[in-house]
């Protein structure tokens, strides 16, 4: 067995919903042969936790320069630059020409799963074989973990490249290409699967992993059976298989998954309960950049002068829709003259402000602060927020190690709030008339835990609407709207043809009276961030083209997605 690995040293923090956070740590050679990764337990399990960076690379912050903020991509979120710090997002949302046959352009993701695929059935391939020297359960459990990781490859495949519309009957192959073994020079011509079997063969994955793994690992961070079912939940919302989703977030609830008092300690804190998997990032060894992305500009000259970006921040299409903090929907028509007073807990666990309190200051977004709104433009960066917002969930407050260090705010990987929504939308989308209360419950779980108001739905298309902006606001910046989009197929009506907003302020000067007043007269505007352009989301970008290599190399592929 081969296995390529940086030659690093990789020390992966892994939180689970019933474990404290401790250090996996991986000293990998450049190549690993079978019998050093089989020559005891210590090493197959140090082997083993090597496959856990391919979900590290799979979160949102993990690449040097937010590059895989996928967030950024939808209504949202904005960026502050065209194609600065290799960032596609404004150019795939406002040029036609970022999509092609040849690719998925911006969303590439062939090669690198299935690499990661061949690997994962390499261990799969040589592992039975070493039952009788290790035990059938500890092989078992390993095997567990590997197929977790496949799994999660294929999901990723399928969210690209996968489609399911009766539109296009006259294709029958919807999937990808099953590859369950490590295929020799003779399996090379192989054709994709349909949209079932390829959904199936991750469920079964996950369904595998689920029954074998522990429930805990007694202080070490690895996969459990809560992950497993957590990761079902979310798989079978994009396979439209209910069913799946119904029992695996049931077997959650089971094994003690449950969310958070307080929602803005769980993005201070990855051992929060509500966390079924998080990677945390390791200060000076295993790092990112959010903090120069993420952070008010302001916070340079606090911060060594160092160089922030405000580079990704959020629209007013997402902060106007956070309610009051009495359940009330936001309305700059009622609440204009003091619009972040009295909202609600996720809204200030979420997004800076004009006027919040940060570090010792208060944030200055107005027009001449030090945090101030830049004019987004097609050909440079704004070097600060184009919409008047910051975004909080993974900046720390108070950190000044990544000044020198880099950033080491975890990633949320899936949480038991995502569960209960899943959950929720599988009970209404399975049969609304038998399973309205039951899903209504699962919504109001989430909401009740931020001290909002139960919400009710006459009819499932009700139920939609709430439980789209519910996600939209609960997981916002965690991975899940521009997946959401394209599941719902609802990209036309909220990116195409749009524009993003964000909120311009002028601080004037009061009109001078006898005596003064010191009264500042505060004026919000607002205004469209795009300059001036259109977004663009077309119906074939519900399904991305198959990459031209694997069409031209494996010649029993089959056709290529429709549109492309």
């Amino acid at each position: 067995m081969k296995r390529f690995i940086n030659n690093i040293v990789l020390i992966l923090f892994f939180a689970t919903a019933f474990n404290a956070c401790d250090v996996l740590d991986l000293k990998p050679t450049d190549k690993y042969s079978e019998e050093i990764v089989w020559g005891s337990k210590d090493a197959i399990d140090s082997y083993v936790v090597g496959f856990y960076a391919f979900m590290k690379d799979a979160t949102e912050i993990a690449h040097s320069n937010m590059t895989n903020f996928t967030d950024a991509y939808t209504d949202i979120m904005k960026s502050s630059s065209w194609d600065q710090h290799n960032h596609t997002y404004n150019r795939v949302l406002l040029q036609e020409t970022m999509f092609d046959e040849t690719s998925a352009g911006s969303f590439e993701c062939w090669s690198d799963c299935y690499n990661e695929i061949k690997q994962d059935n390499e261990f799969l391939r040589d592992a039975p074989k070493y039952i009788s020297k290790y035990g059938e359960e500890f092989i078992n459990v390993r095997m567990a973990e590997i197929r977790v990781v496949r799994a999660y490859a294929y999901f990723k495949l399928m969210r690209v490249y996968g489609y399911n519309d009766t539109k296009y009957n006259a294709i029958q192959n919807g999937g990808v290409v099953l590859r369950s073994s490590l295929d020799g020079p003779q399996e090379n011509d192989k054709p994709r699967s349909n949209w079932t079997d390829s959904w199936q063969f991750i469920i079964d994955d996950l369904t595998y992993a689920a029954e074998t793994l522990p429930e805990t690992w007694g202080g070490t961070k690895r996969f459990t059976k809560a992950v497993a079912y957590a990761l079902l939940t979310r798989v079978g919302l994009y396979a439209e298989r209910w069913d799946v989703v119904i029992d695996a977030a049931k077997k959650c609830e089971e094994l003690g998954c449950t969310l958070a008092q307080d929602y803005a300690k769980l993005f201070s804190d990855s051992s929060n309960p509500e966390h079924i998997f998080a990677v945390d990032f390791l200060t000076n060894k295993m790092t990112h950049r959010a903090d120069m992305f993420f952070r008010p500009i302001g916070d340079s000259k606090y911060h060594s002068n160092n160089t922030i970006f405000g580079a990704i921040c959020p629209t007013s299409e997402l902060v106007d829709s956070y309610e009051m903090a009495d359940g009330s929907e936001f309305s700059w028509e009622k609440h204009g003259t003091v619009p972040y007073v009295n909202r609600e807990p996720r809204f200030y666990a979420s997004i800076l402000y004009d006027g919040a309190r940060w570090e010792g200051r208060t944030i200055e977004t107005h027009e001449g602060g030090e945090d101030g709104i830049g004019k987004f433009q097609t050909n440079g960066t704004a070097g600060t927020t184009t919409t008047g917002y910051y975004f909080r969930k993974f900046i720390t407050e108070g950190d000044y190690t990544w000044e020198t260090n880099g950033s080491a705010h975890f990633a949320t990987f899936i949480r038991y709030a995502e569960v209960l929504l899943n959950y929720a939308e599988a009970l209404a989308e399975q049969d609304w008339s038998a399973n309205s209360a039951l899903a209504l419950e699962a919504l109001n779980k989430v909401r009740t835990r931020v001290d909002l108001p139960e919400k009710s739905a006459s009819s499932i298309d009700e139920f939609r609407a709430i439980l789209r902006k519910e996600r939209m606001i609960e997981l916002a910046g965690e991975g899940f709207r521009y997946w959401d989009i394209r599941r719902w197929r609802i990209g036309e009506e909220v990116i195409h043809g749009k524009q993003a907003h964000g909120c311009k302020i002028t601080v004037e000067d009061p009109a001078p009276t006898d005596p003064p007043t010191g009264i500042i007269n505060i004026k919000y505007e607002q205004i469209p961030v795009d300059a001036g352009l259109e977004r663009i989301f077309l119906d074939r970008y519900y399904s991305f083209s198959i990459p031209i290599v694997e069409r031209s190399n494996n010649t029993a592929f089959g056709e290529n997605n429709p549109g492309w």
